[in-house]
């Protein structure tokens, strides 16, 4: 009898346990395939540079993460997501420094670890590490969804932009909002107190006191439009072995530091006529600040055209074009394009292989390509992939 009252005391116990727990999803992506990239030069430089492997995070980023939600009534609710990068083809366990080699590109230990409030009528607030309005924008506008060997993605990365589909739009310490759909408008914005902030990028800026971020999304049927600024303010570069006078220019001491805001904004939009999807985006980014190695900044300007195509019922082809064109006098420009192919064994794995080629101009300030370290200016980088995605 004893033994009883004990166990129906445990049941009792773990019952109520049970109903006071909050809703907890557990979920990820495992993403593999095969990355053979290699650059052709055309005369400045000799050789050639090639990188072939097993990567993960191509067609989408390997993660794994918690999310739950729990009910305080009259339509009010707390959130939360706890999600960390995950490399399945290294031995690095879970949030662990993504590899910087291959396609998946680098990234963050963690990719977006927040909490906050969320009301049915008044919208969302969160506090954390998170995305930034203009990481969802380029998603919805790409032929590639923000893949990192999408064309956008390639030229963003390039340009050091920040308004991307990637780390650079992960903001830490961060308080954001987000409003409740308004007949198809939504309204986002967050400010960073970035210790540390977003990360450095091609070495052109490094450091900030803070990022400033909006943007707003009209979704309707088959029309998506955006519109994103962000502004990462204060944005340092000490140059600490100074540069030399040239072009006109007068010399830059070792201890001289920038400190100018970098603007960027950006305006994208979709139309899915069912046979097709279309897709298109134009961004500014406006950095004056002096960099490691040169008087003039990263400003530039980067555009792209897509398009998605359902085949064989539950296959997708892929094409984009994106060139990034830097404001710089006498600096060159690339010119990006990427096809690829996408079939759904299911709704939570598909097989894809992509081809992606990048022309760099001889004077382009960052030479631009889907795996960085074979990527060089006054040449063709050309990256092939095949691989798997699954999420769960």
């Amino acid at each position: 009898m004893q033994k009883k009252l004990i166990a129906l005391a445990v049941a009792g116990l773990a019952s109520t346990a049970a109903f006071a727990q909050t809703n907890v999803t557990i979920y990820g992506v495992a993403d593999l395939g095969y990355v053979a990239s290699s650059s052709n030069r055309n005369g400045t430089t000799t050789g050639n540079a090639n990188y072939n492997g097993i990567d993960s995070g191509i067609w989408g980023g390997s993660r794994i993460g918690f999310k739950g939600e729990e009910a305080l009534g009259n339509g009010l609710k707390t959130i939360f997501t706890l999600e960390y990068y995950i490399a399945p083809d290294e031995n690095t366990g879970v949030g662990a420094a993504p590899e910087t080699t291959g396609a998946g590109g680098s990234g963050s230990n963690s990719r977006q670890t927040f909490v906050g409030l969320s009301h049915n009528k008044l919208g969302t607030v969160t506090f954390g590490r998170q995305y930034a309005p203009g990481f969802y924008s380029q998603v919805r506008n790409d032929a590639f969804a923000g893949a990192s060997i999408g064309a956008l993605a390639v030229a963003n990365g390039a340009g050091a932009n920040s308004i991307v589909a990637g780390n650079a739009a992960r903001l830490s310490n961060s308080a954001l909002y987000t409003s409740p759909n308004w007949n198809g408008f939504t309204v986002a914005g967050g400010y960073s107190w970035a210790e540390g902030g977003l990360s450095t990028n091609n070495g052109v800026s490094q450091g900030n006191d803070g990022v400033l971020a909006a943007g707003l999304n009209y979704a309707n049927g088959p029309l998506n439009l955006d519109v994103v600024y962000q502004q990462r303010q204060s944005k340092t570069a000490a140059v600490t072995a100074g540069i030399a006078a040239a072009g006109g220019q007068a010399a830059i001491p070792a201890s001289a530091v920038s400190q100018d805001n970098v603007n960027e904004w950006m305006v994208g939009g979709s139309y899915d006529f069912k046979v097709v999807k279309l897709f298109a985006t134009y961004q500014d980014q406006n950095d004056n600040n002096n960099s490691a190695t040169d008087h003039d900044g990263a400003s530039n300007k980067v555009w792209s055209l897509g398009a998605a195509m359902p085949v064989f019922g539950n296959g997708k082809i892929h094409g984009s074009f994106a060139r990034v064109d830097w404001d710089k006098n006498g600096a060159g420009n690339s010119n990006i394009w990427a096809l690829g192919y996408s079939h759904a064994l299911s709704k939570r794995t598909t097989l894809y292989t992509t081809y992606t080629s990048a022309d760099n101009d001889r004077n382009v300030l960052k030479a631009a390509g889907p795996v960085g370290n074979t990527a060089f200016r006054d040449e063709r980088n050309s990256t092939f992939t095949a691989g798997i995605n699954h999420a769960f």
